[in-house]
């Protein structure tokens, strides 16, 4: 089936990204949000993007406005009736996915295409409450959108090999490079990337080095763009704390496991770059 028009569901910092590149590559493109306030926040950081883009001159002015046509915005589900793919990219949480994918089911037409961001939780169980099994699949972006190639396609036991095969087609047109996925929690990237940070935490709390220490070594010594404890201030300590409770839920081994430093600096609220502090106090000094 061809892609047209897109919906995205969520304008956050991953929704926005989302609808962004869709706008971008030319797809007429929805996106909802829960409410006024959150669209208008999802939108000023749509353009703020676009005219960092403009400014760098990676992005002409008058594809700048042209994307901005192609944005549509609304706060029901009617307004994703017609659209040829659904993106859901709404909080991390599965109770709230699944009230949404059934909710989307009752108007968007059945031969639509539903794809969940998730980074974490597994498709099959968010397809059973699509009411469409085969034709719904993962499409995990990565932050941030705009810049970041990779997408994972993720497909299910379930999946209809032609969804697949129009949804990799579909990244492509974004410019991003699809990776094929089998449905596991942490699907590929999360599955080896999330013991990492959480065994550079380890470290950490056995005194193995401080946290310059540890980003140092492992961008000297391994090349790294970025050591552990920056990359986690940057994604997010909260996000990240969901995400290998997750996985540790899904797998019950140790590598999953959020080691007790992580969950304090969660609960004093230190998330990181989005709260100001982190394993760094604004990105200079170890806490």
């Amino acid at each position: 089936m061809e892609i047209r028009r897109v919906g995205v569901l969520g304008c956050g910092l991953m929704g926005s990204g989302i609808a962004e590149v869709c706008a971008r590559a030319g797809f007429e493109t929805v996106v909802r949000e829960v409410d006024d306030a959150a669209l208008a926040r999802g939108m000023d950081r749509i353009r703020g993007s676009l005219d960092r883009a403009v400014a760098k001159g990676k992005l002409e002015a008058a594809a700048r406005e042209a994307a901005l046509g192609r944005l549509q915005t609304a706060t029901d589900f009617d307004a994703l009736a017609g659209c040829d793919l659904v993106i859901e990219a709404i909080v991390e949480n599965l109770e709230e996915k699944l009230r949404t994918f059934a909710a989307l089911a009752k108007v968007v037409r059945p031969e639509a295409i539903f794809a969940s961001n998730t980074s974490s939780l597994t498709i099959t169980q968010l397809a059973a409450a699509s009411g469409r099994p085969g034709r719904t699949i993962g499409l995990h972006f990565f932050n941030p959108v705009p810049v970041m190639q990779l997408v994972e396609v993720v497909r299910t036991i379930l999946s209809d090999e032609t969804v697949v095969a129009a949804a990799t087609e579909f990244c492509r047109a974004l410019g991003k490079e699809p990776i094929a996925c089998r449905d596991n929690s942490g699907f590929i990237v999360n599955r080896l990337l999330v013991p990492y940070l959480l065994d550079a935490i380890r470290a950490l709390e056995e005194g193995v080095g401080t946290v310059e220490e540890i980003d140092k070594g492992m961008q000297l010594g391994c090349g790294y763009p970025m050591g552990p404890f920056t990359l986690l201030d940057f994604v997010g300590l909260d996000t990240t704390y969901a995400i290998a409770n997750i996985m540790f839920e899904e797998y019950r081994e140790r590598r999953f496991a959020p080691p007790p430093l992580l969950k304090q600096m969660v609960q004093a609220g230190h998330l990181g770059r989005k709260s100001g502090r982190g394993f760094y106090d604004h990105g200079r000094q170890s806490r």
